[in-house]
């Protein structure tokens, strides 16, 4: 796996073992394809959830995001992101890593008054509930006005809930990509 745009473009990142089905990291074509849609996101923060290798929320930071919280409960996914921000020489003032579950983490972002620009959902295809993700974030304020909700799935989901501006829908073979402007 490399970094595909960016600062940080052609860079290798490592990943959480692959021998598990649970974590499956965002294909290059796939994150080339969100950030092209997505388009500029120079000072956004941004929110990694299920980060697994930090792909997405190290793909951000090298497209200019000003700072990527990850969270994950997984210590190989933890070890793997910590890796990647080491071989990039990633500022400390740039991030910040949880080690949680998700409920537990937006708790703890809704207690430091954070607000994300940009959120990026994937979580294990088989244990992901957007909906109550998506709800939490909203209850929550955890969202900036314009907020980008980027969603990766292997199913359809409905997420009438989320008032938005503009969403698309795009699909690489199994994999569906639902992107919200609010």
């Amino acid at each position: 796996m490399r970094i595909v745009g960016g600062k940080y473009r052609h860079r290798l990142i490592v990943f959480p073992d692959e021998n598990n089905p649970h974590t499956r990291p965002t294909k290059d074509r796939i994150r080339e394809a969100i950030f092209s849609i997505v388009g500029e996101i120079s000072s956004f923060k941004a929110l990694d959830l299920y980060a697994g290798s930090g792909a997405m929320g190290l793909e951000a930071l090298s497209r200019g995001a000003s700072f990527t919280t990850f969270v994950d409960i997984s210590p190989l996914a933890i070890k793997a992101i910590k890796e990647n921000i080491k071989n990039l020489q990633i500022p400390s003032a740039q991030y910040e890593i949880i080690k949680d579950y998700d409920v537990n983490a937006l708790d703890i972002l809704k207690s430091k008054n954070l607000k994300f620009d940009i959120v990026f959902l994937d979580p294990p295809y088989d244990k992901g509930d957007y909906k109550k993700i998506v709800d939490l974030l909203i209850e929550k304020d955890l969202l900036n006005e314009q907020a980008i909700l980027v969603l990766e799935t292997n199913r359809p989901i409905n997420l009438e809930n989320i008032e938005c501006r503009r969403k698309r829908e795009y699909h690489y073979g199994q994999i569906s990509v639902y992107i919200f402007w609010r």
